[in-house]
């Protein structure tokens, strides 16, 4: 789960992580009396959507008047922000965020994560803050900083200062430095984090270490513990489709491609992707209806695919081991009839029923086509599309 700016920076104060005295606002008539009770002179006015790169789609704006600040937040708030991560669509900017500006010596990239090539906790550093990480990291790796934390001692102060010593940290600032860190890897273990990244951490004026940007992943499978967490969730910022498939507990992830897929099980919907691939087409999501799932369910996943309208064909890829082919059949011929399938259908079922099931689809008036193994299925639904 993700959370705005503005959340991100409220844990991080609780957690003794310096960042800029700031308020989230919803409604333009609220901004003067906001900017004037923060004071200024400098104001940050940032929009607050689920999406980094704001800075290069006009979400972000420096300002040196309350005037300045009012006409900054005027022209956000109902903006749709197209960044590099949200698509040509953008996203709808309901809140911004003012914040105090600061006197910047130098920038820096601070995060902790879960380093899978290890397995454990890690800290990441660089002294290339405010850049795309993923580009220093490619052009310049010698420039990130790793360090990984035994899980049996937690992180100790020589970790953080360790850090700080290779970004060119020194003096009084690596004290702040050590409590910023600290602060941080204590809100990503308590609250089962799966990211906190800081770019970028400025040194100040004033020799102190500050989050200036904040991003905050949380585990989702850990949410149950965390119910405060939990409630910081944006529903208007999540894919429409990826909550329907949520509420009808369906694992959903919206992709890029124009190929729908439904498929039972997690590694077999990889597969069914990756040969998607291989034979020159792209799978437009991650659709896995679990092994028990019911009719209805089949269903509701087969109308959540078909209401993208980037979709061009669906390919159905079942295994019937506990799920039977026959009740597959069943929940695709009924949502196909409800939303007036047009697009072409490749389905591959087997396992128990499969006869049965096949049978259902021959005789349902649909124009489905059939397939003997996943190679085949993958080879006609690309070749259909690309009619």
């Amino acid at each position: 789960m993700n959370i705005h700016e503005y959340q991100a920076k409220n844990l991080l104060r609780k957690n003794n992580v310096s960042v800029p005295n700031g308020q989230v606002v919803a409604d333009v008539s609220e901004v003067e009396q906001v900017a004037k009770e923060l004071g200024g002179p400098v104001w940050v006015v940032k929009a607050q959507i689920h999406a980094g790169g704001r800075g290069k789609g006009g979400g972000v704006r420096i300002c040196h008047s309350v005037d300045a600040v009012v006409d900054a937040a005027t022209s956000m708030i109902g903006m749709q922000l197209v960044t590099p991560q949200t698509g040509p669509g953008g996203k709808t900017v309901r809140k911004i965020y003012i914040e105090d500006g600061c006197e910047i010596e130098s920038e820096l990239y601070v995060a902790v994560l879960l380093d899978r090539n290890n397995g454990r906790v890690s800290l990441i550093g660089s002294s290339e803050g405010g850049m795309n990480i993923e580009e220093v990291a490619e052009r310049n790796p010698e420039k990130i900083s790793r360090i990984a934390i035994d899980p049996m001692i937690g992180l100790k102060p020589f970790h953080a200062r360790n850090l700080l010593i290779t970004l060119g940290v020194e003096g009084q600032t690596l004290d702040s430095g050590i409590e910023f860190i600290a602060g941080l890897y204590d809100l990503y273990t308590s609250t089962d984090a799966s990211l906190i990244e800081i770019n970028p951490a400025v040194v100040t004026r004033d020799r102190e270490i500050m989050a200036l940007d904040a991003k905050i992943n949380f585990d989702d499978n850990a949410l149950f513990r965390h119910p405060e967490i939990l409630a910081l969730r944006d529903v208007d910022e999540e894919d429409e489709r990826e909550r329907m498939a949520e509420d009808q507990g369906l694992n959903y992830i919206k992709l890029n491609g124009n190929i729908g897929c439904m498929v039972n099980g997690a590694g077999l919907a990889m597969a069914t992707m990756d040969i998607i691939e291989l034979f020159g087409a792209s799978p437009a999501n991650f659709l896995d209806v679990g092994g028990g799932a019911t009719g209805d369910r089949v269903k509701e996943a087969f109308k959540i695919i078909l209401a993208d309208p980037a979709v061009e064909g669906v390919l159905v890829n079942i295994f019937g081991g506990i799920m039977r082919c026959d009740i597959i059949a069943e929940g695709i011929v009924g949502a196909a009839q409800e939303v007036g399938l047009e697009i072409p259908l490749v389905v591959r079922l087997e396992g128990t029923n499969v006869e049965l099931g096949n049978k259902i689809l021959g005789r349902s008036g649909l124009k489905v086509t059939t397939a003997g193994d996943l190679s085949d299925a993958a080879k006609k639904i690309v070749s259909a599309v690309k009619r």
